[in-house]
């Protein structure tokens, strides 16, 4: 069983900054892509940013230069680093992982979600 569980949503007034994290857990034998996404009320699920396992970075047009997306292997753990928020950021954010099991089994796994809202 594989778990992911994100962390660090909450208020931010724009222009301010958050970090969320999200820390997977359980039968792990390696974690491939790393992935966030969101999805604001009304609209449809989007990609924020991806990391692969080397460390390769993607991010939607409309974070670039704000949002950075890191990992810790170690740790099991990617951060989303969100600076200059702004107002439309606003949205649940889902952390996304790609992970071989022990049994060899590579699946798709998703956190719980969690709320950012920016104020204007």
């Amino acid at each position: 069983q594989v778990q992911l569980v994100e962390s660090g949503g909450g208020l931010v007034q724009a222009g301010g900054s958050r970090r969320l994290s999200c820390v997977a857990s359980g039968n792990i034998f390696r974690i491939n892509a790393m992935v966030w996404y969101r999805q604001a009320p009304g609209k449809q699920r989007e990609l924020v940013a991806s990391i692969s396992s080397g460390g390769s970075t993607n991010y939607a047009d409309s974070v670039k230069g704000r949002f950075t997306i890191s990992r810790d292997n170690a740790k099991n753990t990617v951060y989303l680093q969100m600076n200059n928020l702004k107002p439309e950021d606003t949205a649940v954010y889902y952390c996304n992982a790609d992970i071989r099991t022990f049994r060899l089994s590579d699946d798709d796994y998703w956190g719980q979600g969690t709320q950012v809202t920016v104020s204007s």
